[in-house]
Protein backbone atom coordinates (compact mmCIF):
# COMPACT_ATOMS: atom_id res chain seq x y z
CA UNK A 1 0.00 0.00 0.00
CA UNK A 2 1.05 3.48 -0.93
CA UNK A 3 2.67 5.74 2.04
CA UNK A 4 0.95 8.83 2.98
CA UNK A 5 3.92 10.52 1.89
CA UNK A 6 4.85 8.73 -1.19
CA UNK A 7 0.87 9.70 -2.13
CA UNK A 8 1.85 13.84 -1.62
CA UNK A 9 4.79 13.25 -3.89
CA UNK A 10 3.33 11.55 -6.35
CA UNK A 11 0.36 13.92 -6.45
CA UNK A 12 3.22 17.11 -6.08
CA UNK A 13 4.48 16.01 -9.48
CA UNK A 14 0.93 15.87 -10.92
CA UNK A 15 0.37 19.23 -10.09
CA UNK A 16 3.90 20.50 -11.36
CA UNK A 17 3.57 18.53 -14.60
CA UNK A 18 -0.19 20.58 -15.58
CA UNK A 19 1.43 23.49 -14.71
CA UNK A 20 4.31 23.24 -17.52
CA UNK A 21 1.02 22.68 -20.11
CA UNK A 22 0.95 25.39 -22.36
CA UNK A 23 -2.89 27.09 -21.82
CA UNK A 24 -5.34 27.22 -24.08
CA UNK A 25 -4.68 29.92 -26.20
CA UNK A 26 -8.01 32.43 -26.55
CA UNK A 27 -9.12 33.27 -29.70
CA UNK A 28 -12.31 34.48 -31.65
CA UNK A 29 -12.76 31.19 -33.03
CA UNK A 30 -13.25 29.37 -29.14
CA UNK A 31 -14.86 33.03 -28.24
CA UNK A 32 -18.59 31.48 -27.02
CA UNK A 33 -19.84 34.89 -26.68
CA UNK A 34 -18.81 36.41 -30.26
CA UNK A 35 -20.48 32.85 -31.70
CA UNK A 36 -23.15 33.43 -29.90
CA UNK A 37 -23.99 36.76 -32.06
CA UNK A 38 -22.57 35.45 -34.91
CA UNK A 39 -24.98 32.12 -35.08
CA UNK A 40 -27.77 31.67 -32.42
CA UNK A 41 -30.73 32.31 -33.61
CA UNK A 42 -31.33 33.94 -30.22
CA UNK A 43 -29.92 36.84 -30.71
CA UNK A 44 -31.49 37.88 -33.79
CA UNK A 45 -34.63 37.30 -31.66
CA UNK A 46 -33.73 39.41 -28.85
CA UNK A 47 -32.91 42.28 -31.29
CA UNK A 48 -36.08 42.16 -33.47
CA UNK A 49 -38.23 41.85 -30.32
CA UNK A 50 -36.50 44.98 -28.81
CA UNK A 51 -37.20 46.90 -31.74
CA UNK A 52 -40.64 45.80 -32.27
CA UNK A 53 -41.59 46.46 -29.06
CA UNK A 54 -40.08 49.81 -29.24
CA UNK A 55 -42.06 50.38 -32.68
CA UNK A 56 -45.64 49.22 -30.61
CA UNK A 57 -44.81 51.91 -27.88
CA UNK A 58 -43.40 55.10 -30.19
CA UNK A 59 -46.94 56.16 -30.49
CA UNK A 60 -47.53 56.45 -26.68
CA UNK A 61 -44.13 58.28 -26.51
CA UNK A 62 -45.17 60.61 -28.91
CA UNK A 63 -48.62 61.78 -27.96
CA UNK A 64 -47.89 61.96 -24.23
CA UNK A 65 -46.13 65.53 -24.60
CA UNK A 66 -45.24 65.12 -20.70
CA UNK A 67 -42.70 61.93 -21.18
CA UNK A 68 -38.81 62.11 -21.78
CA UNK A 69 -36.52 59.38 -21.14
CA UNK A 70 -34.04 61.61 -19.79
CA UNK A 71 -34.46 61.70 -16.13
CA UNK A 72 -33.83 65.39 -15.24
CA UNK A 73 -35.53 66.57 -18.85
CA UNK A 74 -37.97 68.88 -17.52
CA UNK A 75 -40.44 71.49 -19.34
CA UNK A 76 -40.17 69.65 -22.89
CA UNK A 77 -43.24 69.47 -23.65
CA UNK A 78 -43.36 72.16 -26.79
CA UNK A 79 -40.12 70.69 -27.69
CA UNK A 80 -40.38 68.01 -31.04
CA UNK A 81 -39.46 64.53 -30.03
CA UNK A 82 -36.43 62.31 -30.64
CA UNK A 83 -35.01 58.88 -30.33
CA UNK A 84 -31.41 58.26 -29.25
CA UNK A 85 -29.02 55.31 -30.60
CA UNK A 86 -25.95 53.91 -30.25
CA UNK A 87 -24.20 52.57 -32.85
CA UNK A 88 -21.94 49.37 -32.86
CA UNK A 89 -24.10 46.60 -31.18
CA UNK A 90 -27.20 48.77 -31.19
CA UNK A 91 -27.84 49.70 -35.38
CA UNK A 92 -23.85 48.43 -36.49
CA UNK A 93 -22.95 44.92 -35.90
CA UNK A 94 -19.53 44.56 -34.99
CA UNK A 95 -19.51 40.89 -35.07
CA UNK A 96 -17.60 40.79 -38.36
CA UNK A 97 -15.20 43.27 -37.12
CA UNK A 98 -14.83 41.37 -33.96
CA UNK A 99 -14.01 38.02 -35.51
CA UNK A 100 -11.52 39.22 -37.47
CA UNK A 101 -9.30 41.82 -36.37
CA UNK A 102 -5.67 41.06 -35.10
CA UNK A 103 -5.71 41.18 -30.82
CA UNK A 104 -5.25 44.24 -29.19
CA UNK A 105 -7.84 46.40 -30.04
CA UNK A 106 -7.29 49.63 -31.63
CA UNK A 107 -9.91 52.41 -33.00
CA UNK A 108 -7.56 52.77 -36.12
CA UNK A 109 -8.63 49.03 -36.36
CA UNK A 110 -11.99 49.42 -36.64
CA UNK A 111 -11.56 52.49 -38.74
CA UNK A 112 -9.66 50.55 -41.24
CA UNK A 113 -11.72 47.53 -41.61
CA UNK A 114 -14.85 49.75 -42.51
CA UNK A 115 -13.30 51.32 -45.17
CA UNK A 116 -12.40 48.02 -47.05
CA UNK A 117 -15.89 46.56 -45.54
CA UNK A 118 -19.41 46.77 -45.68
CA UNK A 119 -21.72 47.68 -42.63
CA UNK A 120 -24.22 45.20 -41.58
CA UNK A 121 -26.98 46.06 -39.56
CA UNK A 122 -28.26 45.19 -36.21
CA UNK A 123 -31.86 43.41 -36.61
CA UNK A 124 -34.74 44.97 -36.81
CA UNK A 125 -33.24 48.16 -36.35
CA UNK A 126 -33.50 49.63 -39.99
CA UNK A 127 -37.36 48.94 -39.16
CA UNK A 128 -37.88 50.84 -36.58
CA UNK A 129 -35.85 53.84 -37.87
CA UNK A 130 -38.02 54.08 -40.60
CA UNK A 131 -41.09 53.99 -38.80
CA UNK A 132 -39.66 56.54 -36.07
CA UNK A 133 -38.99 58.77 -39.16
CA UNK A 134 -42.50 58.27 -40.87
CA UNK A 135 -43.90 59.51 -37.36
CA UNK A 136 -41.88 62.90 -37.80
CA UNK A 137 -39.42 61.67 -35.03
CA UNK A 138 -35.81 62.51 -35.18
CA UNK A 139 -33.22 60.43 -34.56
CA UNK A 140 -29.91 60.86 -33.31
CA UNK A 141 -26.80 58.79 -33.16
CA UNK A 142 -24.35 58.70 -30.02
CA UNK A 143 -21.28 56.92 -30.69
CA UNK A 144 -18.16 56.11 -28.31
CA UNK A 145 -15.94 56.06 -31.11
CA UNK A 146 -13.52 58.81 -30.89
CA UNK A 147 -12.63 61.86 -33.25
CA UNK A 148 -8.52 61.14 -34.31
CA UNK A 149 -6.32 63.07 -36.90
CA UNK A 150 -5.69 60.15 -39.37
CA UNK A 151 -2.43 60.00 -41.38
CA UNK A 152 -2.28 63.42 -44.07
CA UNK A 153 -6.37 63.52 -43.67
CA UNK A 154 -7.36 66.88 -43.17
CA UNK A 155 -10.96 66.16 -41.59
CA UNK A 156 -10.54 66.57 -37.76
CA UNK A 157 -12.73 63.56 -37.29
CA UNK A 158 -12.29 61.27 -40.49
CA UNK A 159 -14.56 58.97 -38.03
CA UNK A 160 -17.44 60.97 -37.95
CA UNK A 161 -17.82 60.40 -41.94
CA UNK A 162 -16.86 56.98 -41.43
CA UNK A 163 -19.90 56.72 -39.26
CA UNK A 164 -22.08 57.78 -41.59
CA UNK A 165 -21.03 55.67 -44.55
CA UNK A 166 -21.30 52.65 -41.90
CA UNK A 167 -24.78 53.67 -41.50
CA UNK A 168 -25.72 54.07 -45.36
CA UNK A 169 -24.40 51.00 -45.83
CA UNK A 170 -27.05 49.68 -43.23
CA UNK A 171 -29.89 51.63 -45.59
CA UNK A 172 -30.18 54.67 -42.63
CA UNK A 173 -29.43 57.98 -44.48
CA UNK A 174 -28.41 60.91 -41.52
CA UNK A 175 -25.67 63.70 -41.81
CA UNK A 176 -23.23 65.81 -39.41
CA UNK A 177 -25.75 67.39 -37.24
CA UNK A 178 -27.23 63.75 -36.09
CA UNK A 179 -24.05 61.56 -35.20
CA UNK A 180 -22.10 62.62 -32.34
CA UNK A 181 -18.41 61.17 -31.11
CA UNK A 182 -16.34 61.27 -28.09
CA UNK A 183 -13.68 64.13 -28.26
CA UNK A 184 -15.81 65.80 -30.31
CA UNK A 185 -17.06 69.57 -29.22
CA UNK A 186 -14.85 69.04 -25.57
CA UNK A 187 -17.33 65.77 -25.30
CA UNK A 188 -15.92 62.54 -23.16
CA UNK A 189 -16.83 59.32 -23.15
CA UNK A 190 -19.80 60.29 -21.20
CA UNK A 191 -22.32 60.28 -23.01
CA UNK A 192 -24.81 61.83 -20.55
CA UNK A 193 -23.65 65.36 -21.94
CA UNK A 194 -24.36 64.65 -25.19
CA UNK A 195 -27.88 63.44 -24.75
CA UNK A 196 -28.53 66.56 -22.83
CA UNK A 197 -26.94 68.62 -25.77
CA UNK A 198 -29.78 66.65 -28.10
CA UNK A 199 -32.37 67.16 -24.75
CA UNK A 200 -31.76 71.44 -25.06
CA UNK A 201 -34.09 70.92 -28.43
CA UNK A 202 -35.75 68.30 -28.22
CA UNK A 203 -37.34 66.17 -25.91
CA UNK A 204 -36.14 62.80 -25.74
CA UNK A 205 -38.54 60.02 -25.95
CA UNK A 206 -36.38 56.95 -26.19
CA UNK A 207 -32.80 55.27 -25.53
CA UNK A 208 -31.18 52.62 -27.03
CA UNK A 209 -27.54 50.86 -26.14
CA UNK A 210 -25.92 47.83 -25.66
CA UNK A 211 -23.99 48.90 -22.39
CA UNK A 212 -25.29 50.48 -19.11
CA UNK A 213 -23.17 54.23 -20.21
CA UNK A 214 -25.54 54.71 -23.17
CA UNK A 215 -28.19 55.34 -20.59
CA UNK A 216 -26.67 56.22 -17.47
CA UNK A 217 -23.46 58.01 -16.60
CA UNK A 218 -20.67 56.94 -13.97
CA UNK A 219 -20.54 53.11 -14.86
CA UNK A 220 -17.10 52.53 -15.62
CA UNK A 221 -13.86 52.50 -13.38
CA UNK A 222 -12.16 55.48 -15.47
CA UNK A 223 -13.86 58.57 -14.59
CA UNK A 224 -16.16 60.58 -17.15
CA UNK A 225 -18.41 63.47 -17.29
CA UNK A 226 -20.17 63.99 -14.07
CA UNK A 227 -18.55 61.31 -12.06
CA UNK A 228 -15.97 61.60 -9.26
CA UNK A 229 -15.60 57.89 -7.14
CA UNK A 230 -15.06 54.57 -9.55
CA UNK A 231 -17.81 52.15 -10.42
CA UNK A 232 -18.57 49.01 -8.91
CA UNK A 233 -20.22 45.95 -9.57
CA UNK A 234 -22.58 46.78 -7.06
CA UNK A 235 -22.93 50.71 -8.33
CA UNK A 236 -23.98 49.12 -11.28
CA UNK A 237 -26.76 46.89 -10.32
CA UNK A 238 -27.75 50.06 -8.32
CA UNK A 239 -28.32 51.90 -11.32
CA UNK A 240 -30.22 49.70 -12.52
CA UNK A 241 -32.30 49.06 -9.77
CA UNK A 242 -32.59 52.75 -9.51
CA UNK A 243 -34.27 53.06 -13.18
CA UNK A 244 -36.19 49.96 -13.28
CA UNK A 245 -39.25 51.84 -14.34
CA UNK A 246 -37.05 53.02 -17.60
CA UNK A 247 -36.51 49.60 -18.93
CA UNK A 248 -39.16 48.66 -21.31
CA UNK A 249 -40.25 51.81 -21.36
CA UNK A 250 -38.13 53.85 -23.49
CA UNK A 251 -35.07 52.58 -22.37
CA UNK A 252 -34.19 49.55 -24.50
CA UNK A 253 -31.12 47.46 -24.23
CA UNK A 254 -29.50 45.09 -26.73
CA UNK A 255 -27.60 41.73 -25.89
CA UNK A 256 -23.90 42.87 -26.11
CA UNK A 257 -21.90 40.20 -24.76
CA UNK A 258 -18.87 40.67 -26.55
CA UNK A 259 -16.92 44.07 -25.00
CA UNK A 260 -18.54 46.91 -23.02
CA UNK A 261 -17.75 48.24 -19.83
CA UNK A 262 -19.37 44.89 -17.88
CA UNK A 263 -15.88 43.64 -19.06
CA UNK A 264 -13.87 45.31 -16.15
CA UNK A 265 -16.54 43.96 -13.34
CA UNK A 266 -15.98 40.28 -13.21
Amino acid sequence: MMSIRSLLVVVSMLACASCTKTPVAHSPENDLALLWVKHAAEYEAISIQVYQAAELALPGFINDTSWSAMPAQQHAEGLPPAVILDVDETVVSGIAFQLAFERPFTNRKMYDFYQENVAVPVPGVVEFITAVRQAGVAVFFVTNRPCELIDNDPDPCPQKRAVIKELLDTGIETDDMHVMLSNEQGWDRAKIARRQHIAETHRVIMLFGDDLGDFVPCVRKKLYGPCTQPATAASRRRLVEDHRSYWGRGWYILPGPTHGSWTSFP
